[in-house]
């Protein structure tokens, strides 16, 4: 076949076609040839067939499929050779000398190539030499696709014949040093011609040709691999001889594409000992670099194997330590950005992202080393505006987090004084994403964060989460979305302890300052967690009443209820009046079991404040004055007159409730603040029985009120509860509560249900039946609860 123009893509199958049936035709000729012994023919044939390979008109990956075809069939005619010449029916020096005059140079050295490969086989001289000799009359193909290929198949048929040491074609004390410089050469000159395809074609072909190229870079990596492989090739001649050369040629070649592949290709196939012996030489390298080659991605790996070397043994770390690999490693990737100006931000932070993975695998004592990382970061971010780059906020999600992952503990992490820094970086939504990882991380390994320096650092990493930043609102965030970012803050509080009181106390205020400081529409979810971690320090503290003078006295229950009282008011400002009444009753009732009968009292009083003035809804209501009902009734600490002063207050708001029945069941709920088992003279019957009758005549008004409005008497449950009151009280030994009062209660119940106005109401008869089925049961019991049922007829 001439060499034709470059073809389109278009012809290349029929350019194929041509090329394989044209190699079949002199592959015939050439075996029947080699059958009948000629070895004239058949070397006339095979260069022919190897003509086939001079063509310019195919793609590299079409021109791949013809030189598979070519390489078999010199398989076979290199295993005829080597027959005849263990025949000895020719001379393997005269067959070398022979092919040397086939007329077309490229074939000429295919064949030279195959004939070398039996003259070193049958060792007639010496293996160096030949491979000297062929290595350089390859030159004489520049055309960079034929070139390359004419490379690689000297390169195949030459990998298990290099004068190695150990190899049976070892020679004398140079031998390594041919072997690698046969590597190395062959090498060269095939990344050059690899090189040199990228300005074949026009200009707007180029992207085309970049990608073949790409498809044939093996070609050029299994060299590397080869010199990995020779024996003879120890850390001494890896880091005078072979490193140095071979980074030259990446070095120089200019090339994006090689540049990248190569440098992957040296981490990869070269030992791990090696690159830590030969850090500083190979890492010298990178800035050097094409500024368009991904330098991040070739540093982390080389940063990764070394990091998995470190983890095989303990006894291997003294190495990075002698080499200083951390300081090398640090001072390259600064080096690598100062070189590529044009590096995005997203690069730069992956680069200390997979630096700071190798500290924290490598050296994780070193709690400097990963701060340094993080201040290189800083430093390198420094001057820019917050990022909103969606790939590098998540490097520096990864950055922030790693520390986290590797100690499972907060409080590590806080003592990096450039963690909060690198944070400052993150836009608003992500900066809360990262404080929610915080604090994720904190209840996922019960950390407990236990000074208030700590605390106070901890609170500028989340920030985001307690406090609007730089003007941002939340009020544009998902209601959902803010509430669980709430309370995922209200749960972290909860991790702040310390065991000494005046630490606590420290803490306390910590917390509450900031919470105060983060805005009305936080207070809600925080200030409850507050208050409660709060009350725990009171009971840890009762019994210790001492006066509250200035701000360093130590931890007292009476200044930590003056802090709470503050801190709760601040809800009057949301308005949250049903969260802080309820509140107000929680530190009443521990102030009660600190015997601080003043404090208690005022508890109740803002309770009542907020009762009165801020709660207008009947429902609101209700709940609220249960609360207040069941919180009074287990107070023991109060005086008569105040006892006196909080019930009145109670049964007088009970009785004005909007609707009859809620009113109904809050008077008869009061009956208990005059009835206390576990206290002495908490018994006035005579008050719960005014309670109980205030409640019967509140049930008979609502009944009468159905009756107007409904045209029925309603139903009779108020009446069943109020019973079952009694009866309670009845056996509380109450004196004032008497078999007969409850026999005419049954009958009128009775008398109600079986009235011809009367609602059938299923649930009511149900508790009826029940609460009778009770009185028998008592009855039936004996003893003396037994002789003070006896006289109550149940029908």
């Amino acid at each position: 076949m001439t060499l034709p123009p470059d073809a389109g893509a278009e012809d290349e199958e029929k350019y194929l076609a041509e090329g394989i049936a044209g190699l079949q035709h002199n592959a015939f000729y050439m075996h029947r040839a080699l059958d009948t012994n000629n070895l004239k023919d058949a070397l006339k044939f095979s260069a022919q067939m190897l003509s086939e390979l001079r063509t310019s008109r195919l793609s590299p990956h079409k021109y791949y499929e013809l030189y598979m075809r070519a390489f078999d069939e010199l398989r076979k005619l290199e295993m005829f050779f080597r027959e005849e010449s263990k025949r000895g029916n020719c001379s393997i020096i005269d067959l070398y000398e022979l092919v040397q005059h086939a007329g077309n140079v490229l074939p000429r050295l295919y064949l030279l190539c195959t004939v070398g490969s039996v003259y070193i086989k049958s060792k007639e001289a010496p293996a160096k030499d030949v491979l000297k000799d062929l290595v350089e009359m390859c030159r004489a193909i520049q055309h960079p696709l034929r070139g390359l290929f004419l490379r690689s198949y000297l390169s195949q048929i030459s990998r298990d014949k290099l004068p190695d040491i150990g190899s049976e074609y070892e020679g004398d004390a140079d031998t390594v040093n041919d072997a690698v410089e046969f590597v190395l050469q062959n090498f060269i000159e095939m990344n050059k011609l690899w090189v040199r395809m990228q300005h074949q074609g026009p200009m707007r072909e180029k992207e085309k040709r970049e990608k073949e190229r790409s498809e044939l870079r093996d070609l050029v990596g299994k060299n590397l691999h080869v010199l990995s492989q020779i024996e003879g090739v120890d850390l001494d001649m890896y880091k005078e001889t072979v490193l140095p050369r071979v980074l030259e040629q990446v070095v120089n070649c200019k090339d994006d594409l090689a540049q990248y592949y190569l440098m992957d290709c040296i981490i990869q196939v070269f030992p791990d000992e090696y690159h830590l012996q030969t850090l500083e030489t190979l890492l010298s390298a990178f800035p050097q670099l094409q500024p368009t080659v991904d330098i991040k991605t070739v540093l982390s790996q080389l940063m990764d194997r070394l990091s998995n070397y470190a983890a095989l043994s303990t006894e291997i770390l003294p190495e990075f330590l002698q080499v200083e690999a951390f300081g090398k490693l640090s001072s390259a990737i600064g080096k690598v950005i100062e070189a590529q100006v044009d590096m995005p931000v997203v690069g730069v932070i992956t680069l200390y992202v997979s630096l700071l993975t190798f500290t924290l695998r490598v050296h994780p004592d070193r709690l400097d080393y990963v701060d340094q990382v993080l201040g290189a970061c800083v430093k390198k971010l420094s001057g820019k505006a917050k990022l909103e780059d969606g790939k590098a906020t998540k490097q520096i999600v990864a950055l922030l987090s790693a520390p986290l992952e590797k100690y499972n503990d907060i409080v590590t992490a806080l003592k990096l004084s450039n963690y909060p820094r690198i944070m400052d970086h993150l836009d608003n939504s992500t900066n809360k994403v990262m404080a929610v990882v915080i604090i994720q991380s904190i209840m996922k390994n019960t950390t407990f964060i236990s000074t208030s320096d700590n605390v106070e650092a901890l609170f500028e990493l989340i920030k985001g989460l307690i406090k609007d930043i730089d003007g941002a609102r939340d009020d544009e965030l998902d209601e959902e979305d803010f509430k669980e970012e709430q309370n995922s803050v209200a749960r972290l509080i909860h991790m702040l302890h310390n065991d000494d009181p005046d630490e606590m106390m420290k803490i306390i205020c910590s917390v509450r300052k900031h919470i105060l400081l983060g805005g009305l529409k936080r207070l809600p979810f925080t200030v409850p967690s507050l208050v409660f971690s709060a009350l725990k320090l009171v009971r840890r503290l009762q019994g210790q009443d001492g006066d509250v003078v200035g701000e360093e006295v130590p931890a007292t229950p009476k200044k930590i209820f003056q802090i709470l009282h503050q801190t709760i008011e601040a809800l009057s400002s949301v308005p949250s009046p049903e969260l802080a009444l309820r509140l107000y009753l929680q530190c009443a009732e521990a102030a009660n079991d600190c015997d601080l009968e003043p404090v208690a009292y005022e508890f109740f009083t803002q309770a009542f404040i907020l009762y009165e003035e801020e709660i207008s809804d009947s429902k609101a209501q209700v709940t609220a004055i249960h609360l207040i009902i069941g919180t009074l009734q287990r107070m023991n600490i109060f005086g008569v007159e105040n006892r006196d002063t909080l019930t009145h207050k109670a049964t007088g708001y009970s009785a004005k409730l909007l609707k009859k029945p809620d009113q109904c069941r809050a008077v008869y709920a009061c009956s208990h603040l005059f009835w206390v088992d576990d206290q002495d003279g908490i018994k006035d019957g005579e008050r719960v029985l005014l309670c109980l009758k205030r409640a019967l005549r509140i049930a008979n008004a609502a009944q009468q009120m159905a009756n107007v409005t409904r045209g029925s008497s309603g139903s009779v449950a108020l009446f069943i509860e109020i019973l079952n009151k009694y009866l309670y009280f009845f056996e509380k030994e109450n004196p004032q509560i008497t078999s007969s009062v409850i026999q005419g209660l049954i009958e009128l119940i009775t008398t109600e249900m079986q009235s011809d106005n009367a609602t059938s109401d299923p649930s009511a008869d149900a508790f009826f039946a029940s609460t009778l089925r009770y009185i028998q049961f008592q009855k039936q019991k004996g003893g003396s609860m037994g002789e003070k049922y006896e006289s109550i007829k149940v029908n």
